[in-house]
């Protein structure tokens, strides 16, 4: 076929007339009509459906969701925060005298003048008191008599015992009678010997008429008047002296520190009514050995004192200045459970899982406690703990506190 005869009938078809619609049947109509009622109704089913089931299936879900959650327990936790450093230990102390003496009566007597009160300055051997001995005069006077009665006794003892010993070379006198002549001159000369013991104590005696001061220091206390009988070893006080230019000061290391503490160590003295000063002090000593009872370190500071600012007997408080002791972490006293294993806490995992460290606690500040064992600075560790709490308890954080730091 070639292109004009091609064209021709391309030129028919398209004049053509489309064939007339058959007409459908009344049947054909009422089911597609039908089928369109159907799917309809199933539509309005299926929304109706969805409209009641979502509803109820979101209720559902929330209600199982707040259950589970009830059923968690809910807890706050906080992190162990730093506590107070060794470079800042700051401890109560005593303040004492470095020399302190009471001074009692070794004479029987009264007392017959008194020359210094409270708060006087004494020298080394100063006067401080004179106590009239009438009994002890005449002791000695008595013991005085004896003792010249004694020598007198003993001159003639020697005379006649050399005259004896002179006498028994020519066969004058027995041997017999020369021994006793000898022997009661050597008696005459131990009984001399007494006498003057005798006397000598005496005068020891009569020579504490005079209370004297032993050291330098200040009269802290008087207890005594003119007229007061005085007895010795009555253990009545007349002064109570004290060196005060020196002060020793006693502080008590928790053993958590007592490491960190030697002699010739550098600390800060304070006292509560002299706000703002500190006193340079020194470690002297150390008891070398902790008090079973408390578990501390007996030490001794020394302070210089020679303007009087502080009053012995004071109360203070001592901060060391360079320990060597690490810093230690603290907790909330309410953190810990105690357990028959010892003391506990409890420590929320990355799952929300409880586990249980045991830790070593080393001072009580009261609200918190070191730690010296069994956690780390990034652990979660609950606080207020129920006494059923165990490890492996699924657990909901409810707050984060923050731990005190120590002061």
């Amino acid at each position: 076929m070639n292109t004009f005869e091609f064209d021709q009938v391309q030129a028919k078809q398209a004049t053509a007339k489309p064939p007339p619609a058959v007409p459908l049947g009344k049947e054909a109509v009422s089911s597609v009509r039908l089928s369109r009622v159907g799917i309809i109704i199933a539509a309005l089913i299926m929304v109706a459906f969805l409209a009641g089931f979502i509803p109820r299936w979101r209720q559902r879900s929330a209600l199982r969701a707040e259950t589970v959650s009830l059923a968690t327990p809910s807890v706050s936790v906080v992190s162990p925060g730093p506590g107070q450093s060794a470079g800042e230990l700051v401890l109560p102390a005593e303040v004492r005298p470095l020399l302190e003496a009471p001074i009692y009566s070794r004479a029987n007597g009264y007392l017959k003048r008194w020359l210094v009160d409270i708060g006087a300055h004494v020298e080394d051997g100063q006067l401080l008191a004179e106590i009239e001995t009438p009994e002890l005069d005449q002791q000695l006077e008595q013991a005085r008599a004896q003792l010249a009665e004694s020598e007198a006794s003993l001159a003639l003892a020697k005379t006649t015992a050399e005259r004896w010993a002179d006498l028994l070379k020519s066969a004058s006198v027995s041997e017999q009678e020369n021994a006793e002549k000898q022997a009661d001159y050597k008696l005459k000369s131990a009984t001399v010997e007494a006498s003057r013991a005798n006397v000598h104590r005496l005068e020891e005696l009569q020579s504490f008429e005079h209370v004297t001061a032993p050291f330098a220091g200040t009269i802290t206390v008087r207890n005594t008047d003119v007229g007061d009988l005085i007895t010795a070893g009555s253990g009545k006080e007349l002064f109570h002296l004290a060196q005060t230019q020196t002060l020793r000061v006693y502080v008590r290391v928790p053993q958590t520190a007592a490491r960190g503490i030697a002699p010739g160590q550098s600390a800060e003295l304070m006292i509560p009514e002299i706000p703002g000063q500190k006193f340079l002090a020194t470690v002297t000593s150390t008891a070398r050995a902790m008090t079973t009872d408390s578990r501390t370190l007996l030490t001794e500071l020394q302070v210089d004192n020679s303007h009087d600012e502080i009053l012995p007997g004071s109360y203070a408080q001592v901060r060391f200045v360079a320990p060597k002791a690490s810093t230690v972490l603290t907790l909330p006293s309410n953190a810990l459970l105690f357990r028959a294993e010892g003391l506990q806490v409890g420590v929320v995992g990355p799952d929300n899982k409880v586990d249980l460290h045991k830790v070593d606690i080393g001072r009580d500040f009261g609200q918190t406690v070191e730690v010296l064992a069994g956690v780390s600075p990034t652990d979660r560790v609950i606080v207020n703990p129920a006494d059923s709490l165990v490890s492996g308890t699924t657990v909901r954080i409810a707050e984060v506190a923050k731990a005190e730091t120590a002061k």
